[in-house]
C-alpha cells in the first residue's frame, strides 16, 4: 500500500491564573510529585485498542499481506473506537455559536498578519473557569458558552474531550486540563474532584513565584504539547500574587488520506498585503467536492481516521476579514459537506508551505464577549475554589498558535494564558484551486469540532 504523509502536531495550549491576596489553611497532605508540586486529584485517560498495523499482517519471507486477517483486526478496533465516541449531542454544532463569536473576535482585523486560534481548547478552558466560579462571574461564561447551567456545560465538556480524546497509534488528539494551586491555601476538595471527573483535569499545588513550581508547570505544558511550544512554556511563570493557574492544552497528530509528493512541489508568488513572497507551493489533482458561496470557494482535505482541514480562499478583491464577517463559512464547515453549492470533479489544488504563528491577547475579547466580573477584583467570584476569595481576579488570559505545513502535513501549537492576579459555479470536468493569496483554514475533527482555525497572510 502507498505509504500516507503524517499530519502531525495540531497543538493548542490555554493558562489561566487567578491572581489575589488569598490565605488560609495548607491544603492536606498529599503524596508529592517527581515535578516538585503536590498532586490533588489524578485525572485517569480511558484506555484504547491499538490501531492496526499494516506490518503486522506482512509475512516477511514473503511479503505476502494477509487482507482477511488485517481487516479483523481493524473492524475490532473501530468497534472500540466508535463505543467510546457514542455520545449524545455531541458535536461542532454544539460550540457552533461560541466558535463564530470568538473566531471573529480574535482573529477579525489581523492587520495584515498570520492569525491562528483554538476554538476547542479556548472552550474547554472556559467551561474549567466556570466551575471555579459562582454568581455572575459563572453566568456571563455560562453565556458566552451557550449552556445553560453548569449541569450542560459539564456533559458537554466531558463529551467534547472524549470526542477528541484518541491514542490509538492512527490519530493522536490528546486533551489535557491541570489546575496548579497556590501551597498554603485550603481549597475546595469537591471541587478539583468535579474538574477531574467532566474535564480530566489534575490539581497540583506548589509555592507559587518559586522557580521549581514554575519549572513544574513548564514541564507539563511541554510534555502534554509534543515539545513543539518549548520557546513559549519557558516565558511562563507564576508571581507570588498568583493563587491558581489554569493550563488546558490540545494536541493533535494524524495522517493525511492523500499525501502530497515532494517532486511536485514548486516555486511560485503568493500575492499578500505587503505585496509578492516567492514560496513552495504543493500541488495535487485529486476527485473532492469543490464548494463556492457568494464571496468564496473552498475545498477540503481529508485526515486518516480523523477530520477534515478547511482550505477557503476569498474571490478576488474579498478580503478574508468579509467572508468571516458574514455566516457562509460557518455553515459551510458545519454542515459537513452537506452543502447545496458543491460539485465532486477533479480539483488541481495548489497550497503554499507557510508556517503561521500569532499571539492573541485575550482579555479584551472575553470582556467585549460579555466575561467581565472575573477580570475586576471587586466583583469577581471564586467561592467554588477556595474559601474566602476575597480579592481573586482573572487577571491576564494570553492565547499563542502556530501552524506549519509542508508535503508531509502540518504542524501547528496554540498557547493560551489567562491569569487570575465565492466563487462562481466551476466548469464541468476540473477546476484549479489556487491558494496564492490570503486566506482562511479550519481544522475539524471527526465529528466536526472547530480544532484550529486561522488566517494566513504570509506563508514561509
Amino acid at each position: 500500500m502507498k505509504r500516507k504523509r503524517i499530519l502531525a502536531g495540531l497543538i493548542a495550549a490555554v493558562l489561566l491564573a487567578v491572581s489575589g491576596c488569598g490565605s488560609g489553611h495548607l491544603a492536606a497532605e498529599t503524596e508529592s510529585t517527581e515535578d516538585g508540586g503536590y498532586e490533588l486529584a489524578k485525572a485517569v485517560y480511558p484506555e484504547m485498542a491499538p490501531y492496526p498495523d499494516e506490518a503486522a499482517f506482512t509475512d516477511e519471507k514473503t511479503g505476502e499481506w494477509n487482507q482477511e486477517k488485517y481487516l479483523e483486526a481493524y473492524d475490532a478496533w473501530w468497534k472500540e473506537k466508535r463505543a467510546l465516541a457514542d455520545l449524545p449531542e455531541a458535536d461542532g454544532k454544539d460550540i457552533a455559536g461560541f466558535s463564530k463569536n470568538s473566531i471573529r473576535r480574535f482573529l477579525l482585523k489581523n492587520e495584515g498578519e498570520n492569525k491562528v486560534y483554538s476554538p476547542v481548547n479556548t472552550y474547554m478552558a472556559l467551561a474549567m473557569l466556570a466551575e471555579v466560579t459562582d454568581g455572575e462571574s459563572k453566568q456571563q461564561i455560562l453565556d458566552l458558552l451557550e449552556a445553560g447551567d453548569l449541569k450542560t456545560l459539564r456533559a458537554h465538556g466531558e463529551n467534547i474531550w472524549r470526542l477528541c480524546y484518541s491514542d490509538d497509534g492512527a490519530v493522536t488528539s490528546i486533551p489535557a486540563n491541570s489546575l496548579w494551586l497556590r501551597d498554603g491555601m485550603e481549597y475546595n476538595q469537591n471541587t478539583l474532584d468535579l474538574l477531574a471527573q467532566h474535564y480530566y483535569a489534575s490539581s497540583y499545588r506548589g509555592e507559587m513565584g518559586s522557580e521549581e513550581y514554575d519549572r513544574a508547570l513548564q514541564t507539563w505544558l511541554n510534555e502534554q504539547t509534543g515539545g513543539l511550544l518549548k520557546e513559549q512554556a519557558e516565558g511562563i511563570k507564576m508571581s507570588p500574587e498568583t493563587v491558581m493557574a489554569l493550563a488546558s492544552t490540545l494536541y493533535y497528530r494524524a495522517k493525511w488520506q492523500n499525501e502530497f509528493r515532494e517532486e511536485n512541489t514548486k516555486e511560485g508568488y503568493f500575492y499578500g498585503p505587503e505585496g509578492e513572497i516567492r514560496c513552495d507551493f504543493m500541488n495535487s489533482s485529486n476527485f473532492s467536492n469543490y464548494y463556492w458561496a457568494e464571496d468564496f470557494a473552498a475545498v477540503s482535505l481529508g485526515l486518516n481516521e480523523s477530520g477534515r482541514m478547511w482550505l477557503v480562499l476569498p474571490d478576488e478583491g474579498v478580503t478574508v476579514d468579509k467572508i468571516l464577517e458574514e455566516d457562509a463559512v460557518f455553515e459551510l464547515v458545519n454542515s459537513r459537506g452537506e452543502w447545496e453549492n458543491s460539485k465532486y470533479l477533479k480539483v488541481n489544488l495548489s497550497l503554499p508551505k507557510f508556517d503561521a504563528a500569532s499571539d492573541i491577547s485575550l482579555t479584551d475579547g472575553l470582556k467585549e464577549l460579555g466575561v467581565q466580573d472575573v477580570f475586576d477584583p471587586q466583583t469577581a467570584d471564586f467561592s467554588p475554589l477556595a474559601q474566602p476569595a476575597d480579592g481573586f481576579y482573572l487577571s491576564q488570559a494570553q492565547h499563542a498558535a502556530r501552524v506549519k505545513i509542508d508535503e508531509k502535513g502540518v504542524e501547528a501549537a496554540a498557547y493560551t494564558v489567562m491569569q487570575v492576579s465565492g466563487a462562481d459555479m466551476p466548469p464541468e470536468e476540473e477546476v484549479d484551486f489556487v491558494l496564492d493569496r490570503p486566506f482562511f483554514f479550519m481544522i475539524t475533527s471527526r465529528t466536526g469540532l472547530p480544532l484550529f482555525a486561522g488566517i494566513v497572510n504570509q506563508p514561509g
